[in-house]
Formats: structure tokens, sequence, C-alpha cells
């Protein structure tokens, strides 16, 4: 109980300061309010321009609210705190079926409008449009390409068990030489679940498959377990987890784990391109792209890509010509090109953005994509309970050495069997 309030006074704490600052941006008052929130602190300054140029010229105030990273709060308990309150953001973001699922009722059918025809990547449930992706992204294992030159690994080959753990045994071994403090830069703790409960078990949910295969997604959600995959996956956290450095694994946040890897102080980074801006901010400027996630004993040669999320339009906002406008001046306007691609540093999911990222990993996602090795992402087909509060915690007990490999390996296949 006492956690439950501590979670809410958290959310009514941040709900209080982003609308004082809405406040304090919206001048007079007098100009309608368009309220969106997001989950992507690294781009919160960019987004918060953007709107800010945009709402300006359209006579609007925006308010950004911004939660995730290292923020122990969540879209969802966002949400669930707004919809009680009668006051849910006019555009909300959100990851996948589940979610959609749970906010089904107030999101609006957007099938109509001109943006959908210029994506392949928009949020469909039913045949109907629901969602509109926010960009495309992708993550592998991030590496320092010059720290692996020095080292004569070639990250070509980094496609399985056996091929990291040379790969991370001998950058151990080369450690003072090389200047570093870890071969990993990765975080488990429980806010960082997005890390290790969305992003890293999503290798074992699709890593090896053809895009779209959710074989064993469906068997996993039926409770059924496949102990080889998993005990393969097992061991691939294991060897993550080994090789991190151990303060930031166990306590470190979003910053902490970038900041490693972007002051060449560990040799790769469990993150996808959307660290650039912040390894960029750092004044880093070291050749990096991905490698595949070498989570199997068979090689898998390619990275996980998709829209990590989408807008949604709240079906009962009083501005939804507003909202709508604002999603479609993204796709249609050179300010929103400027601001998805050369500000925020996103690859566009839509075709009239003829701007390229000048990032590397964002460049590193596009060769991949452009060479169809890419595996889809099927996270999202969990609940955000499940993945925060069932697998967040196993994860963070696993890097704590709270529980060895085959005590993971049966929690793991508990919470699987649970879904029944």
């Amino acid at each position: 109980m006492k956690k439950v309030l501590l979670v809410l006074i958290m959310i009514s704490a941040i709900m209080g300061n982003v609308f004082a600052n809405g406040q304090q941006e919206a001048g007079s008052g007098v100009r309608p309010t368009l309220e969106l929130l997001q989950n992507k602190p690294e781009i919160d300054p960019q987004l918060k321009a953007y709107a800010k140029a945009w709402g300006d010229a359209n006579g609007v105030d925006v308010a950004i609210k911004t939660v995730g990273g290292s923020v122990d709060v969540t879209v969802g308990q966002m949400l669930t705190i707004g919809y009680a309150a009668g006051d849910l953001p006019d555009i909300f973001i959100f990851p996948g079926v589940d979610d959609y699922k749970q906010w089904a009722e107030v999101i609006l059918d957007v099938s109509d409008q001109k943006w959908v025809d210029d994506t392949a990547v928009e949020f469909v449930y039913d045949g109907k449009v629901y969602g509109f992706p926010v960009a495309v992204e992708g993550w592998g294992m991030a590496y320092n390409a010059e720290i692996l030159e020095a080292a004569g690994i070639d990250p070509a080959g980094l496609v399985n068990l056996e091929a990291y753990t040379a790969a991370f045994e001998k950058l151990d071994s080369m450690k003072a030489e090389l200047g570093l403090d870890s071969v990993m830069s990765m975080a488990a703790a429980i806010s960082m679940s997005w890390v290790t409960a969305h992003h890293n078990f999503n290798s074992l949910l699709s890593n090896g498959l053809a895009y779209g295969d959710l074989s064993v997604t469906n068997d996993l959600l039926a409770g059924k377990v496949d102990m080889d995959r998993l005990e393969q996956y097992a061991s691939w956290v294991e060897l993550l987890f080994t090789y991190a450095d151990q303060s930031i694994l166990v306590t470190g946040d979003y910053d902490a784990q970038v900041g490693s890897f972007a002051m060449g102080k560990s040799a790769f980074l469990h993150q996808g391109n959307w660290a650039d801006g912040n390894i960029e901010a750092s004044g880093a400027s070291f050749e990096r792209a991905f490698a595949p996630h070498g989570s199997m004993t068979e090689a898998t040669d390619g990275i996980f890509v998709s829209a990590p999320s989408y807008y949604a339009i709240n079906k009962d906002s009083k501005v939804v010509d507003y909202a709508k406008k604002f999603l479609n001046d993204l796709v249609y306007t050179d300010e929103g090109h400027n601001y998805m691609v050369n500000e925020a540093g996103m690859i566009p999911a839509f075709s009239p953005v003829t701007l390229s990222p000048s990032s590397p990993l964002s460049q590193s996602v596009q060769k991949w994509v452009a060479d169809g090795k890419v595996y889809s992402w099927d996270q999202y087909y969990f609940s955000e309970d499940f993945r925060n509060n069932t697998l967040g915690p196993i994860y963070n007990q696993f890097a704590g050495k709270q529980i060895n490999k085959a005590q993971f390996i049966d929690a793991l296949n508990t919470a699987f069997e649970s879904l029944k």
C-alpha cells in the first residue's frame, strides 16, 4: 500500500510540475491548449521547441508531458490517473497492441487521415488505423568501432553466443590497454526494466525468426516454453551481466549507461539508435554501429527494427482538429521534417520525408533495413504490468546476484506458465 501511495504522489507531483510549466508557457491562457504525453526523454527538449513554434504559428498552446527514461513513472500510470480525473491528454503515446486494447475506448479512428497512405508502419487493429508511427527505430548491440578495431575484433562476426563470448573475453583482458572500465554498458535497475524486460526480452521472442513470426510469442502467451531457447537466452543475459560495469548494471540510470559508452569507457552499449543524441551531446564523435544480439548458439544476422510507438488522438478531446493538424504537419511541412530528422535525430516513418539522419546509429539501422536483415518487436504483445512488474524484478535479481542462472531460468519459466 505504501508503494502504491508513493507512486501516486510521484505521478501527482510530475503532473503538477508539467501543468505548471505548461501554464507558464501558455502566456495569457486565452488560446486553446493541446496536451501531448510522450515517453522519450531524449527528445524532450527538441519536441518542446518544435511544439512551441508550431503552437505560435497555429494559435495554440502545446503542453508536452514526458515520462520514461530513468523516471519511475510510466505512460500507463499517467493515463490511468488522467482518466480517473477526467483529464486525458489530447495526444498520447502507446507502444503496441496490448496497450491499445487497454485504451481502445478513448482512441480515435484515424483511418481517414492523409498520412495513412504515406507510411507502411501505422498501427492497425481490425482493419482500422489508430496509431501514428512516431519513427522507425532499431537496436542491436551498439559498438565502438575504434575500440573493436584496436582489439582486432571484426563486428561482422558477432552473430552468436560463441562469437560474443570470445570477443568479450578478449576485450576484458585488454581493458587497461584500451582504457575501458567495462566491456559492456547495461542497466538492469527496476526503473530500467524497459531495457531488460522490454528490449532485451525481445531477443527471446523474435531473434532468428522471420519478420512478424509470432510463434515463440504466442507459445509464451499460452504458457508454452521452449526450454532450449530459454536456456540459450539465459546464457546471453548472463554474458551481458557478467561483463557489464556492475555499478551501472545494478543501480545506474539511462544517463549513466549511455555516458559510459559515450566517454569510451565501454565497448558495447545495450540501447537503440535513440541514444545517438545523448552520445553526440557529450561531444563524442567515434565511429559506431550495431551488431546483432548473439542470444543463440546459431547465427542470427539481423537487428530489431519497428515503429517504437504510436501517437493516439483522444477521441473525446476538445481540440481534435488541432491534434490532427499537429500530426499531419509533422509529415507534410518542412518544419516537421526538420524536427523529426535534424533536431530529434529520428528515422522518419513517412515517405514524404526525404531527409536522412546524420547520426551513426540511425544510419546503421537504415543499412540493416536496406539489407533486409531485421527482426520484429514482439515484446508489446505482453502487458505493461507483466513486463515491468513480473519480468523486470527477475532481471534485476539476476543482475544483483540474488539469483543464479538456473533460478533465473526457473523464474522466467514460472512467469510464462502463469500466463496460461
